[in-house]
């Protein structure tokens, strides 16, 4: 069966297969990562570990943990979490990268943890940026990161592909953040949404491995699962670079590296002789099935600012130039755009000037070897005799952590990922994102400005969606103790984009005494207050698109199954909702062609709850839902997800794998 990249490397790394069993889109697989990645949630992830019963972790080599978000933070109660995160680490002998280090994902790429082939996960949402570098990176929740250490596996459902190719080249000025800005904003309609990205095209040659991890990084934003580019000669290349600064700097020291007898374990001159020679094998076959084809010309693009407060809007910055838009703050710091291309794109054009008087700019390097080396090249004092104020390598102000946070109506130009309303600071602020270049010559202006020589005006895109061809289904084998049908009456709850404050009001998130009985009372309160009346225990509750958007709260899934609803389908799921369902127990299944028929039959603008009087089967064994006599295929409910189902969730399936 002809894979794509990202089905080729989720194969490599599924376990439990049967003998020639071929991934595909849809298909629940259990994994074993390369590695797992947690950051200051490691915090919240111990606990979750010791309840479960673990002592230890099923493969130290595995795990990898870094302290970064809230690192500016020296008051007693986070040093006290840090030096007990610390402790674990050691004590576990997993590696461990203390404050100040660096931005975990920038260290993952440094130290070759994510390496091109390779899955890597991270309790992170944007372990997207390992596909920078070929490495298929995706975020995973706190309880996953638990059964990893635990167990070394959990579960995935294998998304489908998106290809993009990029044609062209980029104009000089133009960065890969002005091009995933361009993506962002001009794809806007959740074409990318849950699906994992595949660049292609001639336009990749023109972009560095430290633009294509910008690129990636944001794929996150653009509502992708993952953002993969292909291994080639650039890729190569970057990779021996690495190679020879590590054999100069030496190791670090972290458990795995002293394993490695004085030679960095995953980056050495073995393991990059292995990758040339499988090369071949690290490409999509050529009749690969992609959900989407979209096109976008680099040379079309121009220097662009995305927000205020939303990634979805985008401007050409010569236009907000004309406008004069003042800025009061700017910043130059995150896992996206704080590498040492950024930071000398930025230097240069500071270099001999002066920030703006009424403008603070705020600095801050991936990691500490990304500033080192910025010094040592001058780019550094380069930006501090502008005026540029500097931060600690992580993530501060990015994540709204630490000086310099945005205040009541001001504005500011960062070249972080999120501009969402209040990440950086007081929710009436505005935020803008935009290149390293962009930021800088804004800091000195004083306003949003780049000087550029040409205006495009337009960019060149193009989309094109595939039709797969029905192929005969095979049958689904079901464990004892899981149903082959469910049948159920269909409630209907037609809003798109339904999040997880219409399931399970904010104001009871942390109320920590509320009974299920409690969470079923309330549940889609603030959605429909007449739900808790209508659905019945044993309805199927059918939602609209992108059902579970918004914040990762638990609840949102637990309430509707302690209200008696037997499993919930949509037109598509928000991919965490959907992985916290699954995680305690709840089935969450994907089947748009129903959404869209009852949308038709009951109206779509309700924004109430419709008791439909249409029984529906859901038939596991053949992959098929009926109702209303028609039928529809959904995607195969196998092995690995009814593992989960039939205990009430992952944590009593780690226990079960810890009891064998």
């Amino acid at each position: 069966m002809p894979q794509t990249l990202v089905e080729k490397i989720a194969q490599k790394h599924a376990i439990g297969l049967k003998p020639n069993q071929e991934i595909s889109a849809g298909d629940y697989i259990t994994i074993r990562p390369a590695y797992v990645m947690t950051h200051d949630n490691t915090g919240a992830v111990i606990p979750k570990f010791k309840s479960i019963g673990a002592t230890k972790l099923a493969n130290p080599r595995q795990v990898v943990i870094t302290l970064d978000h809230d690192i500016q933070n020296k008051d007693e109660k986070n040093l006290n979490k840090y030096k007990r995160i610390e402790e674990f680490a050691k004590e576990m002998g997993a590696d461990f990268y203390p404050a100040g280090r660096g931005i975990g994902h920038q260290i993952m790429v440094e130290e070759g943890y994510a390496f091109p082939g390779s899955m890597v996960v991270a309790s992170d949402s944007h372990s997207n940026m390992y596909g920078g570098i070929g490495c298929l990176g995706t975020p995973i929740v706190r309880t996953d990161a638990a059964s990893i250490w635990a167990t070394g596996k959990t579960w995935w459902q294998v998304p489908q592909t998106v290809k993009v190719v990029l044609t062209g080249s980029l104009s000089e000025g133009v960065t890969g953040k002005d091009v995933i800005i361009a993506l962002c904003g001009y794809f806007n309609n959740d074409e990318v949404l849950n699906c994992a990205v595949e660049f292609s095209g001639d336009g990749i040659n023109c972009l560095s491995v430290d633009q294509r991890l910008s690129i990636a990084n944001m794929t996150t934003e653009w509502g992708a699962v993952a953002g993969l580019f292909p291994v080639d000669d650039i890729t190569l290349e970057w990779i021996e670079r690495r190679i020879d600064y590590i054999e100069k700097r030496g190791p670090e020291g972290v458990p795995s590296d002293a394993d490695g007898n004085g030679k960095n374990p995953r980056l050495n001159r073995e393991r990059l002789n292995e990758l040339k020679e499988n090369l071949n094998n690290l490409k999509p076959d050529t009749d690969a099935f992609y959900a989407k084809e979209l096109t976008i010309d680099l040379s079309s693009i121009e220097p662009v600012v995305s927000g205020p407060n939303s990634v979805k809007k985008y401007a050409l910055v010569s236009e907000l130039t004309k406008k004069k838009v003042k800025i009061d703050k700017a910043y130059l710091v995150s896992c996206v755009n704080s590498r040492l291309e950024d930071i000398e794109q930025a230097a240069k054009i500071v270099k001999g000037k002066k920030i703006a008087p009424h403008v603070k700019f705020y600095i801050a390097a991936a990691s500490s070897e990304v500033q080192k080396e910025s010094e040592a090249r001058g780019y550094w004092q380069d930006l501090i005799e502008a005026g540029a104020i500097p931060l600690p390598p992580g993530c501060g102000p990015c994540i709204g952590l630490g000086a310099g946070l945005l205040e009541d109506g001001e504005v500011g130009i960062s070249a972080t990922n999120r501009n969402f309303k209040g990440r950086m600071g007081s929710p009436n602020a505005f935020a803008y994102l935009a290149s390293p270049a962009v930021v800088a010559y804004s800091a000195v202006s004083g306003y949003i400005n780049y000087d550029i020589s040409e205006n495009k005006n337009s960019i060149a895109g193009s989309i094109k969606i595939n039709s797969k061809s029905e192929t005969q289904t095979r049958q689904v084998d079901i464990i004892e103790g899981f149903p082959t049908e469910i049948k159920g009456e269909i409630i209907f709850c037609p809003q798109d984009n339904l999040n997880t404050d219409g399931i399970y009001p904010g104001k009871y998130t942390y109320n920590d005494d509320m009974t299920p009985q409690d969470q079923a009372n309330v549940v889609m309160e603030n959605y429909d207050p007449e739900f808790r009346n209508i659905a019945q225990e044993g309805d199927i509750l059918v939602g609209g698109f992108n059902f579970g958007t918004g914040s990762s709260r638990e609840q949102a899934a637990t309430a509707l199954k302690y209200k008696g609803i037997q499993l919930v389908i949509a037109g598509s799921f928000s991919e965490t909702y959907k992985r916290n369902a699954i995680n305690n127990g709840f089935l969450a299944i994907e089947c748009p062609q129903l959404v869209t028929d009852l949308k038709k039959m009951f109206g779509s603008s309700k924004k109430n709850t419709i008791k439909t009087e249409i029984v529906a089967t859901v038939d596991f064994v053949n992959s098929k839902l009926i109702a209303d006599d028609k039928i529809y295929t959904i995607s195969p409910v196998g092995i690995p997800a009814q593992e989960l189902i039939v205990p009430g969730g992952l944590e009593n399936w780690i226990k079960k794998n810890l009891g064998n």
